[in-house]
């Protein structure tokens, strides 16, 4: 199955907070979305993995996207190594996007920057075609996608571009409340984590609402890119 756009997180709920509203306006552009999260966050500290399981499910029906996977590495203890990248070659090659989205560069979670780092390297090292994977016994080709994007979380990173998601907030944020288990919840009898604050809650409005501010829009989200942007005209551009 081939899809527009793969979207990559450290943990279930890092492309939700991060471009749930991007990737609700893609999908409703007709774009075929994925999602693939290379742990279960079975670290964090209220919830288990498998309530995280259930909520990722639920928060992927609401966006709407084609597929989602888990690649199941150690929460916290994942390295960027060869066995770790041949597992997301695998999802490259299995899904050959155009558009991978990934981790932020730098971030308060170590995981972040680790999986920002090995998913870039492992979409260059897709291209290769004499580094050989399989899928169920069967090989596959090689596949370098044509971008690789960076969300930005919960640093407040300079981005080098921002998507107007005006429109799209009330579904990113329905995704969100779908892992109940991870934030704000006055009743709950759960530790209070950084996320799980009524601040941070309201940070996911007033965040996207200040990058909408500088480019004249209500909504926007920012991402930071590996290489120059090109455009082919100055029109293009708004």
């Amino acid at each position: 199955m081939k899809l527009d756009i793969l979207a990559f997180g450290a943990h279930p709920d890092d492309v939700e907070l991060s471009c749930g509203a991007t990737v609700a306006k893609e999908v409703s552009l007709g774009k075929k979305v994925g999602i693939v999260d290379l742990t279960r966050g079975e670290l964090g500290t209220r919830g288990t993995a498998e309530i995280r399981d259930e909520e990722a499910a639920e928060a992927a029906n609401i966006l709407g996207v084609t597929v989602r996977e888990n690649l199941r590495f150690r929460d916290g203890f994942f390295t960027n190594d060869e066995a770790h990248q041949l597992e997301v070659i695998k999802m490259i090659r299995k899904y050959q996007p155009n558009i991978v989205i990934c981790n932020a560069t730098d971030d308060r979670h170590i995981d972040h920057g680790k999986g920002s780092k090995l998913v870039s390297n492992a979409c260059f090292l897709s291209g290769l075609r004499k580094i050989e994977t399989t899928i169920n016994g069967v090989q596959q080709s090689a596949w370098r996608p044509n971008v690789v994007y960076h969300y930005i979380q919960w640093k407040n990173l300079a981005p080098d571009f921002v998507v107007d998601v005006t429109g799209f907030m009330d579904t990113k944020v329905a995704s969100l409340m779908a892992y109940k288990s991870q934030f704000y919840d006055p009743s709950s009898n759960e530790p209070v984590t950084p996320i799980a604050t009524k601040n941070f809650k309201e940070s996911i409005h007033y965040r996207a609402q200040d990058l909408g501010r500088l480019i004249n829009s209500e909504y926007a989200e920012g991402f930071t890119v590996e290489r120059y942007l090109a455009v082919n005209s100055l029109a293009d551009l708004k």
